[in-house]
């Protein structure tokens, strides 16, 4: 993964998503067009905190988020989610 340059604004957090499973604990091989989104992954830039709502996130945090939540990017052929502290469910350190 290369350096991302550049600043995430206040309550923003920048998330690497996990992998979706290639398969079942069974051994069935899932299709790409089955998969589910990934609804877990690593904190990788951290935006200020705003004055009414602190940042509780810190780079490197495992974290879990809605389905839906956020706004994918792709920054030099990286997947990446976009996404506010709150829409967050789960921090773990």
């Amino acid at each position: 993964m290369a350096e991302l340059k550049g600043k995430i604004l206040a309550g923003k957090v920048l998330i690497k998503p996990s992998e979706a499973e290639d398969c079942t604990p069974s051994g069935i091989i899932i299709p790409d067009t089955a998969k589910e989104k990934p609804q877990q992954g690593t904190v990788i830039m951290v935006g200020a905190g705003k004055a009414d709502e602190p940042m509780e996130v810190e780079v490197g945090d495992k974290v879990l988020f809605g389905k839906f939540a956020g706004q994918e990017l792709c920054i030099e052929d990286e997947d990446y989610l976009l996404i506010s502290q709150s829409d967050l469910l789960f921090i773990s350190k």
